[in-house]
């Protein structure tokens, strides 16, 4: 097998050549036919989440082919499936025992703590594997592997929200405001500054209103989502919202947020963050996808072309999401 691999927090990532993995009790050696390039991928090369323990194969918007499979497997051979960020639980845990096995004591990451899809094969748990049909494409599909999970988690949090600011519109955003729209909610789409194209993006994907994160909507919101790492569009946000409105962090990192005022908090305006996600998340979303029409919109890019890909989603020179094909 082939595979780009991180060797040092902050560095490039190596093309190596590796014997094929051998999956052990209840998991599967998948053969990855595209895996989706996410910003939680930019956190662990750039070296911003804890305890990275490299040499680690980034990646966890995988979607294959299964090739070999350890004992205990039920899913056959040559089936298609996704394989996501959470890649395993203990299940023993007082989060596992109380169905918020996303907050697991003892999680493995896809391609974090575990080797992920940046990668010919890569060894994921069956038992948290989603099984995928055989007409889908992979390369759009992909993305709904994190980006569309954990924009679903994002948008349950907001609750019953009808007008939602999203703040950042990249991959999660340009998928989950089309839920949005199929849902008959409103979507606020808010950019960097004088970014023009993202605001055409936006509104190309159903936002009734898009502008830099330094504006103010035409309307007050219900809810506001954070995909943008920023954490200064905390208190933007919460300015946004109108009262009883909740401001939902969606990203994994985040910069610090700074001091502000607590009038913007009063009113009973909340802040709440989004912490990996739960297989019935995967579950939930891979099944109103389809019937929501959600389309993505994605840029390809051979494996051996990785830092290009991730280079690319720091700049903000993509529309959409990246996505490496083996």
């Amino acid at each position: 097998m082939h595979a780009m691999v991180l060797q040092r927090a902050g560095g490039r990532l190596a093309m190596e050549e590796r014997p094929d993995p051998a999956p052990g009790p209840g998991q599967i050696r998948v053969r990855v036919e595209a895996c989706g390039v996410c910003r939680t991928d930019l956190h662990v090369v750039d070296g911003e989440l804890p305890d990275i323990r490299p040499p680690i194969v980034p990646g966890h918007e995988i979607v294959g082919r299964i090739e070999a499979a350890g004992e205990g497997v039920r899913l056959p051979l040559g089936a298609r499936v996704g394989v996501a960020w959470l890649g395993h639980a203990c299940g023993h845990c007082p989060y596992c025992l109380s169905a918020r096995e996303n907050l697991c004591d003892e999680p493995v990451f896809t391609g974090y703590t575990r080797d992920g899809g940046f990668a010919t094969h890569t060894i994921a748990d069956a038992a948290f594997s989603f099984p995928l049909g055989d007409g889908l494409d992979p390369v759009a599909t992909a993305p709904l592997l994190c980006a569309g999970l954990i924009g679903w988690r994002s948008l349950k949090a907001a609750g019953e929200a009808q007008a939602i600011g999203i703040y950042g519109f990249g991959a999660a955003a340009h998928i989950i405001s089309q839920v949005c729209h199929w849902q008959g909610r409103r979507v606020f789409a808010f950019t960097r500054p004088g970014d023009a194209e993202a605001q055409r993006f936006a509104r190309s994907f159903g936002a009734e209103w898009a502008g830099g994160s330094d504006e103010t909507p035409p309307a007050s919101l219900d809810a506001a989502i954070l995909f943008a790492p920023v954490g200064a569009l905390v208190p933007q946000a919460l300015a946004a919202v109108r009262k009883g409105g909740r401001v939902v962090c969606g990203g994994i990192h985040m910069s610090d947020i700074p001091s502000f005022p607590y009038r913007l908090l009063w009113e009973e305006r909340s802040v709440a963050s989004v912490a990996n996600l739960t297989r019935a998340d995967g579950e939930e979303f891979l099944e109103i996808a389809p019937r929501a029409r959600v389309r993505t919109t994605t840029t390809r890019y051979p494996l051996d072309k990785a830092n290009e890909a991730l280079d690319d989603l720091r700049s903000g020179r993509l529309e959409g999401a990246a996505v490496l094909v083996p």
